[in-house]
C-alpha cells in the first residue's frame, strides 16, 4: 500500500512539472487568490501593424500681388507699385532735367536754376520783412537771390566731400529692366561742378527774369 501510495504521488508531481512546462507564454496564474487556475492571455499588437504619421500639407494658389520688390530682389530696398512703375510715371520722371542723362551737366543744371529762381520771388516778396514797402520787389529779389547763392555753396561742399576728381561715375549702368545704359556723368566731380556752375547761373537768371516781369514791365501779376 505505501509503495503505490508513493508511486501515486510520483506521477502527480511529475504530470503538475508537464504542466508548467506546457503552459503558453504570458499568461499570469493567481496563486493567491484562484490557486492554479490561468487567467486570460494577453495579446500584445502584432509588429507589422505600425502607426504612420504624415504631414498634410495645403495647397497654395499663385496669388498677384500689387507692390513687389524692385526687380524681384528684396535687397534693393525699393518697390514696385502700380504708380511708381506705371508707364506714364517712368516717362514722366525720365524727362525732368535731373535724369536726363543724355543732357550735360551743365545745361541741366541751368534748366533747373531757371525754373527754382523764377518762383523763389514771389513768397520772398509776400511774406518777407518789407512786404509792406515801397521797395518789397527789391528786397524779396535780393532774397531770392541770397537763397540761390546759399544752395550754391551747399552743392559746392556736397560735390568735394561726396566725389574725387578723376574716379568714375558712381551712377548705375543698368535700367529698371535690365537694359544697360552708359553711366551717368553728373555723379563724377567734373560734372558735379558744371551742375553747380549751371544752378547758379540760372537760379540767379530766373530771379532776374521775374523782377522784370513784375517791376520793369509792371506785368499785372497778383504777386505785386
Amino acid at each position: 500500500m505505501a509503495a503505490a501510495a508513493m508511486t501515486r504521488a510520483g506521477g502527480l508531481l511529475a504530470l503538475e512539472r508537464a504542466q508548467r512546462v506546457s503552459k503558453p507564454q504570458g499568461s499570469v496564474i493567481n496563486r493567491a487568490f484562484l490557486g492554479n487556475v490561468s487567467t486570460l492571455r494577453t495579446t500584445a499588437l502584432p509588429a507589422s501593424k505600425k502607426l504612420q504619421v504624415s504631414a498634410v500639407r495645403a495647397a497654395t494658389t499663385e496669388k498677384y500681388q500689387v507692390v513687389e520688390p524692385l526687380n524681384g530682389d528684396p535687397f534693393i530696398g525699393g518697390l514696385e507699385t502700380p504708380v511708381t512703375s506705371s508707364p506714364l510715371i517712368a516717362w514722366y520722371l525720365s524727362n525732368l532735367p535731373a535724369y536726363r542723362t543724355a543732357v550735360s551737366p551743365l545745361l541741366r543744371g541751368i534748366e533747373i536754376g531757371l525754373a527754382h529762381g523764377y518762383f523763389l520771388v514771389g513768397p520772398f516778396v509776400l511774406t518777407g520783412p518789407l512786404r509792406n514797402s515801397v521797395v518789397r520787389g527789391e528786397a524779396g529779389s535780393l532774397g531770392a537771390a541770397g537763397l540761390v547763392t546759399i544752395l550754391t555753396i551747399c552743392l559746392t561742399i556736397y560735390g568735394i566731400a561726396t566725389f574725387k576728381e578723376g574716379t568714375p561715375s558712381l551712377a548705375p549702368t543698368l535700367t529698371l529692366t535690365g537694359r544697360t545704359k552708359d553711366a551717368d556723368k553728373l555723379q563724377t566731380a567734373e560734372g558735379w561742378a558744371g551742375f553747380t556752375g549751371g544752378w547758379f547761373f540760372g537760379g540767379i537768371s530766373g530771379v532776374a527774369w521775374a523782377y522784370i516781369l513784375l517791376y520793369v514791365l509792371n506785368l499785372p501779376y497778383p504777386v505785386k
